[in-house]
């Protein structure tokens, strides 16, 4: 009897090596990771890794919550429904004001990727380069104000509304703002409501699909903008480790995605805009997105916050965007002033992540 034991014994171990198994395997506790995500391009990455098992491999367990908007998801962030997530630059500094939260990497560089839309047939669309500092960008004083334009304020859309708008000498309050969220400025905008929408990708494909016309981006109209990664401020400080792997997770797919012809990627992107986003987009719409979003290893993002020499590449982006809503008045001043230095820098940004990873 002890034989048949021992033998028995002898064939699971050996069953246990040949597959990679362990007791200890069986026995590990994956932790629940609640991460916050928009319907967009950055969120491939995670849903990838997800679907990969790729956080599991590192002990976490990935919990991909949908979030319409940035601002949606920071109104979350007290009850602390999520620890990580992505969004716009722009909510990413209401954050940081109002709940202490920090960036700690970038998903992607957005800046043409929130554009400002018109029907083909606006008077917008008939003058271009009016300011000669932006040759690109459509429309003139006369041509905007006064008109209605859709858009998601305190978000990337209504940023690039404003820098738009800047380039003509005009502000907010020259043109009458509906708030919606993004699918409902889409169904708004075709339904003949307002005379400009401004959407970020991937909605702004639908848009262009529809055969709306671009009158500028942020990039064209003179700024920056980045996706970024943030953290919970209490869960930063608490739990390094934890935020370490979820980076690591994260920049391999930043990694793989570099690394993968765009072709090849198009088929799993396209299932992702549908299963993820509930968004049916063709290839070339796809294709689109993809190239228009630019990414960044963990070593070129750590060159792209090196504050030693002056605002780095990212504090400079967020310095705009800091600027416009506290000129705005949709931050307020004291809000403001939480998160800039007594030398006028940044606060909220931080590499220390990032250089875990890469070490």
């Amino acid at each position: 009897m002890r034989k048949w034991v021992v033998a028995g014994v002898l064939v699971l171990s050996a069953l246990f090596i040949v597959s990679g198994f362990t007791p200890c395997m069986a026995a590990q506790k994956l932790i629940k990771f609640n991460t916050a995500w928009e319907p967009e391009h950055e969120t491939f990455i995670t849903w990838w890794a997800k679907e990969k098992g790729w956080d599991k491999e590192v002990g976490l367990d990935f919990n991909i919550l949908y979030f319409d908007s940035g601002m949606g998801m920071m109104e979350a962030l007290p009850a602390k429904q999520w620890t990580i997530g992505a969004l716009g630059g722009t909510p990413a500094v209401v954050g940081a004001a109002r709940y202490g939260s920090k960036i700690i990497a970038i998903g992607n560089d957005e800046s043409v990727a929130n554009v400002v839309l018109v029907r083909p047939d606006s008077p917008i669309m008939k003058v271009k380069g009016f300011n000669p500092k932006y040759p690109e960008v459509y429309g003139s004083p006369e041509t905007i104000k006064g008109k209605t334009v859709v858009t998601t304020t305190v978000s990337s859309a209504h940023f690039v509304l404003s820098t738009w708008l800047g380039v003509f000498g005009l502000k907010d309050s020259d043109v009458v703002i509906k708030n919606m969220d993004p699918f409902q400025c889409v169904a708004a905008f075709e339904a003949g409501i307002g005379d400009i929408v401004t959407l970020w990708a991937p909605h702004m494909y639908t848009g262009i699909q529809k055969g709306w016309k671009i009158a500028g981006d942020i990039k064209t109209s003179g700024k920056g903008l980045p996706i970024v990664i943030v953290g919970e401020k209490e869960f930063l400080e608490k739990e390094p480790e934890q935020v370490k792997k979820f980076m690591q997770v994260y920049f391999r797919g930043i990694d793989w995605l570099k690394a993968t012809p765009i072709d090849k990627l198009v088929p799993d992107y396209k299932r992702f805009m549908k299963d993820f986003c509930g968004l049916d987009m063709n290839e070339a719409m796809c294709k689109m997105d993809l190239e228009k979003h630019p990414i960044f290893t963990a070593a070129e993002q750590i060159k792209m916050m090196d504050g030693s020499k002056g605002p780095s590449v990212v504090e400079t982006w967020e310095l705009g965007v800091l600027e416009f809503f506290t000129a705005q008045k949709k931050l307020k001043e004291e809000d403001a002033k939480k998160v800039v230095t007594p030398d006028g820098r940044l606060n909220f940004i931080t590499d220390q992540y990032l250089k875990m990873i890469v070490k």
